[in-house]
């Protein structure tokens, strides 16, 4: 994960550094469009804040859960943006999150561990509103927030911890607009916030009922999310 930081951060450093070498002033005229469109393309880490319940099977076991570390995986983004003042824009930005969370169970009276991995295959519709600050040369720093819904599209049943299909949260992110002589290039950061308890607990899709002491063992949890993008408008 540090080293995808790294990375993130050398390349936004090239890119600020080359646009403010340039004397020219590159698309003066960019901003003032009524709507453009673009692209980007990132990662993501994905995580989960988990609600143990403390449940005893029949067997006296009482099993905790936790994802112990992040999952990165692959973003990729349709934008659509909409010109309102000088400092604010709307944006519509139709995103695939290819990637995976690791729960890890753990029985402390025996002594007992076990992981399993829940695959998903985001696909979500994030609607935000872009406050920009006044452009410095070929660069202008903005902040962001908004509201989302996504669906999993590869929720796969039968696991030890099945997640719900359907969810929604809030966003926030900053970033900063870098204009090349033909393209905008705009890396970005954003935190998602999940407000629906994704943990489906009606498991009538489990052959193997010893399973259900790990979906019992969870009272709730809701998605979070790091998104590093690179925005091409």
């Amino acid at each position: 994960m540090k080293n995808y930081i790294i990375l993130l951060t050398f390349c936004s450093l090239s890119i600020s550094l080359f646009a403010q070498t340039q004397k020219v002033k590159n698309q003066p005229y960019a901003d003032q469009k009524l709507y453009h469109f673009g692209f980007s393309i990132g990662m993501h880490a994905q995580d989960m804040i988990l609600n143990n319940s403390g449940y005893i099977n029949e067997n006296g076991e009482v099993w905790y859960c936790e994802i112990p570390d992040y999952s990165v995986g692959l973003s990729v983004s349709l934008i659509a943006d909409l010109y309102l003042n000088p400092y604010m824009n709307l944006r519509f930005t139709p995103t695939m999150h290819f990637g995976d969370k690791n729960f890890h169970f753990k029985e402390e009276v025996l002594n007992e561990d076990f992981s399993t991995v829940v695959k998903s295959s985001y696909l979500n519709f994030p609607l935000d509103v872009k406050f920009s600050s006044m452009r410095i040369n070929n660069y202008r720093p903005y902040i962001l927030a908004g509201a989302y819904c996504s669906f999993d599209l590869g929720r796969q049943k039968e696991m030890p911890v099945l997640l719900k299909t359907f969810d929604y949260g809030l966003e926030f992110g900053i970033g900063c607009d870098f204009y090349l002589p033909i393209i905008k290039v705009c890396p970005e950061i954003k935190f998602c916030f999940g407000l629906t308890d994704l943990i489906e607990k009606d498991r009538s899709d489990l052959r193997d009922r010893d399973l259900l002491k790990y979906t019992n063992a969870l009272s709730g949890g809701k998605s979070r999310m790091i998104v590093f993008t690179f925005n091409f408008e």
